[in-house]
């Protein structure tokens, strides 16, 4: 130790000399005597896990000079005796606003008679053409000190916070700060950029792109690769100046760092979120933290293997409203068992190996963040886990742990002083030291006043309990069997106030008592009614008391089994897949050339139709379902659909659109569609809404109930796009405020869509070009321009169109466009009058889904009529019937029989309305749509004849898993009953306890 005593000697003179220095001119006298503190007989934690009992820590100027069980005291420290105290490492919050301002509100503008429309406000400089791409803010250039703010985040034991911009999809970069008080920001800034964020907005009205969370991911993902197009492009110019100087953009420059590790966040709402936001990251190669929902428990093998960090917060929901029974059964079961389970979401992260971080961001008060930890270590979090998250994790992932999260030699002297475990109830935040500077939380003056006194006031002997918070102080004093509450006690420094109403204790009028507290003694005066002043002495007789609360228990919970989804209908784990499956004795309507089976029977393996015919025999092992008197169909496909989609499903504010994905916000957790399966149907293809002339990208999904959204999709199935035309697209039923989005007429309508195609083509040619050329020369590459890429695909035969349709002129039209760009419709969509111009869409090659018997609910649909269908597939179009409706889809085995009575076709034909026929359109027909071996074994088995409305779904099958089960059904709506009961007991338990309120002693 004497061998580093010169070293540490120097280092000290070395802080002394070079600590703090400011280009700021000083004024006055210079002050440089070292500030040095030496806390002694204190716990220490130094790390989780890592506890010093009785230990000595030193701080110099800001700094952890030493720390240890035996440390020299440095001559000139003063030194603070901490027996009885701990002493831990301040907290790290990764996701806060503070300091910030809030952004301004977009103004808005209206025409007579209108209603109030969303403008984005005009940015300044060579910034990005969308409003909400902020990438290039600056949050240091922001940042204000708040001294409120600050001070209920110290009071919670954090001394640094990250603080993020609040505006945008790209909201721009972060700054990491420290929460002292009375400093300029440049003397509270530990790093002023820190990471990117994100996170998914709505959009201002109709008017301002994006409006929807597909149009979020596509914006996101655009200016990814606009990013990396950029730095391209002025590399090549930079090499070869003749060329045409791209353009300047500070949020593309602003995102170079981004795409060369600098970490980033992603907000999310919920785990699906999560996971969408994994999938962008992943697909940009981003240092990514995620910045959790609180719903992670839900899906917590999939955020693990998604491999990113989270920040978590800790918004527990508060106990519903379930008083009232009507009230209660408005409540779903998904928002009961969220709120029994919200808490144990850090647990179930922990035990599966998730790093995450705590933030007390979403919390509506900040003041109840310590109390949300220690709920989560009630629910099995281990106390080393919490403090991680709090300290060490946040360190790491800002890749400063050499610097801040433990108390170790040379890093910043940021602690707080605690009376035990921080994590336990009751525990009391003192201090918070910040760079080696003193914050008072509770405060901690040379001696407490908490505790039980003798007070002698003249000749009278009274009973004096004080407790509650050093800064909000109470108690009781007692003379005999009387006793009243004080009026005021408060402690500065160590001088003690307090009043009470004498005539409760025999004196007459308010008693007012100012006094010196001592370890054991106060001494001072009390006056009375009469002004006169009386000797107030008193002694202590006992330490202070934790608050206790008469008869309350804590209420116990019980880990609960998560199901997926993690509500009604969930299931307790996926469906299996037997080896064999063998049906025997059902009417069988294959849907195929060899129609409709009686008696028959069904051979399955592994999720494939093996064989259909009478008498198979199963093969050992096989399950086998006696089907007689049932019938087997294929799974019904849905050709139009918007079922489980997040978001919106219009992405109106362009015209074109084709840019945004179907896919990437698809709700597998959508109730519909339990219920559609419950109604035959296996199938659907998830369309974009019809507002954009060309709109989003469509999915074709299987109902695999209970799985992730990428595992619904339906690999084999084409990639497609929604296109509309009529009223909608040109939005003549918008309302009565003026629109300003081209076209506003059906030409309009045409040309655009024409134009884009035109574009496609230019697009298409430039990299040709680019790919030809630059093998010789230095040229700036095109920019990747997603919306054409897929239109392009759209020229190339690769994606098919699904074109929302209902007047005879239109469809003409856009057949003739299709055929002179040289690519065919694949569907048109409602079609309505479709019946006019049979002849000519079957020698298109389209194919038709429209309705069974909907008519007259807007203009352009007057002439349509239920005959419609029928027509159409008898001149040889393929015709499908749809949904377009979350309800009607349950049935669309009944709106099938409905082409028997309008338009005479047989009871096969029309099962082929809603089974073959939409597979054909959608181009899965070689998987899907009939029973044939060789296929994929989706069916449905029907009490009787399917076409009939007395005929119930029993089972839905879909590659040989069961997904639906009626009898299965029956069992899980009696068990959703008492799990709702069981958890709604546990609400009036929580509710109960929370009511009593604390009963404090004072004998």
């Amino acid at each position: 130790m004497r061998k580093l005593l010169p070293l540490i000697f120097l280092i000290c003179v070395i802080q002394v000399l070079f600590a703090q220095q400011k280009t700021k001119p000083v004024e006055g006298l210079r002050e440089n005597a070292p500030k040095v503190y030496a806390f002694i007989n204190a716990r220490i934690v130094q790390a989780p896990g890592k506890i010093i009992e009785k230990g000595t820590l030193i701080v110099r100027d800001g700094v952890i000079e030493a720390v240890g069980a035996n440390v020299t005291i440095p001559s000139d420290a003063s030194v603070i005796d901490l027996s009885g105290k701990v002493i831990y490492p301040a907290f790290i919050d990764l996701y806060t606003n503070y300091g910030l301002p809030k952004p301004e509100p977009r103004r808005q503008q209206m025409g007579m008679g209108q209603a109030p429309q969303q403008v984005e406000t005009k940015k300044k400089g060579a910034t990005n053409w969308n409003p909400n791409v902020f990438s290039d803010k600056l949050a240091v250039n922001e940042f204000t000190p708040d001294p409120k703010e600050a001070e209920k985040l110290r009071s919670q034991g954090f001394a640094i916070v990250l603080s993020v911009p609040r505006e945008g999809i790209f909201k721009g970069k972060s700054v990491l700060v420290t929460l002292a008080d009375g400093k300029d920001p440049n003397d509270v800034v530990v790093k002023p950029e820190v990471a990117q964020h994100i996170g998914f907005i709505r959009g201002f009205g109709r008017d301002v792109y994006p409006n929807s969370l597909m149009g979020n991911i596509a914006l996101i993902r655009q200016t990814f690769l606009d990013a990396q197009w950029y730095a391209s492009a002025w590399d090549a110019f930079s090499k070869n100046p003749s060329l045409q100087r791209p353009e300047a953009n500070s949020s593309l420059s602003a995102l170079q760092s981004t795409l060369k590790g600098e970490p980033v966040t992603f907000e999310t709402s919920d785990e699906l979120d999560f996971l969408r936001c994994v999938k962008i990251a992943k697909e940009f190669s981003l240092n990514a933290w995620i910045v959790g929902s609180g719903y992670e428990y839900r899906r917590v093998d999939a955020i693990k293997n998604a491999g990113f960090p989270v920040i978590l917060p800790v918004n527990f929901p508060k106990p519903p409203d379930i008083e009232n029974p009507d009230d209660a059964d408005e409540i779903d079961l998904r928002t009961l068992k969220h709120w029994y389970n919200a808490p144990e979401n850090p647990k179930r992260l922990s035990e599966a190996g998730v790093t995450f971080a705590f933030t007390t961001y979403q919390l509506e008060n900040v003041g109840e963040f310590l109390q949300k930890v220690r709920e989560a270590i009630e629910r099995g979090l281990p106390e080393d886990v919490a403090l991680s998250a709090l300290t060490v994790t946040p360190a790491k992932l800002l890749g400063m742990e050499k610097l801040l999260g433990t108390l170790e030699v040379g890093k910043m002297a940021n602690f707080m002083i605690v009376n035990k475990s921080v994590f336990q109830d009751g525990a009391k935040i003192f201090q918070i030291w910040i760079d080696g500077e003193k914050y008072d939380v509770e405060g901690m003056p040379e001696f407490d006043p908490r505790g039980e006194w003798k007070v002698q006031l003249n000749d009278d002997t009274l009973r004096l309990s004080i407790s509650g918070q050093l800064k909000n102080l109470r108690g009781r004093i007692k003379k005999g069997d009387k006793s009243t509450g004080l009026i005021r006690a408060s402690l500065f420094d160590n001088n003690l106030t307090l009043a009470f109403n004498g005539d409760s204790v025999g004196i007459n009028g308010i008693v007012r008592v100012s006094a010196f507290v001592r370890k054991d003694k106060i001494e001072g005066y009390a006056e009375i009614l009469d002004g006169s002043r009386l000797k107030f002495t008193a002694v202590r007789i006992g330490e202070p008391k934790e608050e206790q609360q008469r008869g309350v228990r804590k209420v116990k919970f019980e880990p609960l089994e998560i199901t997926y989804p993690d509500g009604e209908f969930g299931f307790k784990k996926l469906p299996e897949q037997p080896e064999y499956i063998l049906i025997k004795n059902a009417t069988i309507w294959t849907c195929s050339n060899a129609g409709k089976l009686e008696n028959a029977d069904m051979l399955i393996r592994r999720g494939i139709i093996e064989k259909i015919g009478k008498n198979l025999q199963a093969p050992k092992g096989a399950l086998i379902i006696d089907a007689t008197g049932k019938h087997v169909t294929p799974g019904i496909v849905d050709a139009h659909s918007h079922t489980a989609i997040t978001g919106g499903v219009n992405e109106s504010t362009q015209a074109i659109t084709a840019e945004v994905r179907i896919q990437d916000v698809i709700n597998s957790d959508d109730i519909n569609i339990y219920r559609q399966l419950a109604g035959g149907v296996t199938c659907a293809n998830l369309l974009h809404g019809s507002a954009n002339p060309i709109g989003g990208q469509n999915a074709v999904i299987k109902y695999k109930w209970g799985s992730l959204p990428d595992e619904l999709i339906f690999r084999e199935a084409p990639p497609g796009i929604k296109f509309a035309l009529g009223e909608n697209v040109k939005q003549s039923n918008w309302g009565d405020r003026y629109t300003t989005r081209y076209p506003q007429t059906r030409m309009g309508v045409e040309q655009i869509i024409r134009d884009a195609f035109k574009a496609a083509l230019d697009y298409e040619k430039a990299w040709e070009i680019y790919n030809a050329e630059s093998k010789k020369k230095i040229l700036i590459p095109p920019r990747r321009d997603l919306q054409l890429e897929a239109l392009l695909e759209i020229l190339k035969g690769k994606r098919l169109v699904h074109a929302h349709s209902y007047r005879q002129d239109e469809i003409l039209m856009l057949l003739r466009v299709a055929e002179d760009f040289g690519f065919r419709i694949a569907t048109l969509q409602h079609v309505l009058e479709g019946y006019k111009i049979a002849e000519v869409i079957s020698k298109h090659g389209a194919g038709a889904s429209t309705f069974s018997d909907w008519w007259a609910y807007k203009f352009e649909v007057y002439d349509a009529i239920p005959h419609n269908g029928a027509l159409m597939e008898k001149v040889g179009v393929v015709t499908s019937f749809n949904s377009d409706s979350d309800e009607l889809a349950r049935r669309l085995n009944t709106e099938a029989a409905k082409a028997i009575k309008y338009g005479g076709l047989s009871e096969e034909e029309a099962l082929k309305l809603v089974t073959i026929n939409p597979a054909r359109q959608l181009k899965i027909d070689k998987y899907v749509g009939s029973l044939e071996p060789g296929k994929q074994a989706d069916f449905v088995i029907w009490s009787g004849n399917p076409l009939s409305t007395y005929s119930i779904c029993e089972q839905t099958w879909i590659e040989g898993r069961k997904y639906f089960d009626r009898n299965e059904d029956l069992k899980m709506r009696e068990e959703i009953k008492k799990m709702r009961n069981f958890i709604i007991q546990k609400i009036f338990e929580v509710k109960q306890s929370v009511r009593q309120q604390p009963q404090f002693a004072t004998q």
